[in-house]
């Protein structure tokens, strides 16, 4: 983490991240996400735009197409680039404690925020998800 004045405030710089272009008439929604204890979360889809979210309290299970699965914890934050790559999961790490997380996700003109993905595309794109771990 780095810190940083801007005027008489200080700032704590979580993460940066280099997002597509957004095209014209994106829209911003922002929400929280409360996870159950042990919630698996939504099963795999993606986003229409860009996610960027912090984790309020609790542990996240994080998974994108082409990374590894993460434990995302309380104080951190995270993104996603959104478009075509696949979310594998967002679940709650936690079996005894709610998880729950800021996201700020950028949704791409006429198009839906979280679209899930076929059991038939996940099959056609295995070869792109990172290894399971054991």
């Amino acid at each position: 983490m780095q810190t940083m004045k801007m005027g008489n405030n200080e700032v704590v710089l979580l993460g940066t991240a280099m997002p597509p272009v957004l095209p014209e008439g994106s829209h911003v929604m922002t929400g929280t996400v409360e996870l159950p204890p042990g919630d698996p979360g939504s099963p795999p889809h993606r986003h229409s735009g860009p996610v960027f979210g912090y984790m309020l309290e609790g542990e996240m299970i994080f998974e994108l197409e082409g990374e590894p699965e993460r434990v995302i914890k309380a104080g951190e934050a995270f993104w996603e680039p959104g478009g075509d790559v696949i979310h594998y999961q967002a679940a709650n790490n936690l079996p005894d404690r709610t998880t729950k997380f800021l996201a700020v996700m950028v949704c791409a003109p006429n198009q839906e925020m979280l679209v899930f993905v076929s059991p038939e595309e996940l099959e056609q794109r295995k070869d792109r998800r990172a290894p399971r771990p054991n």
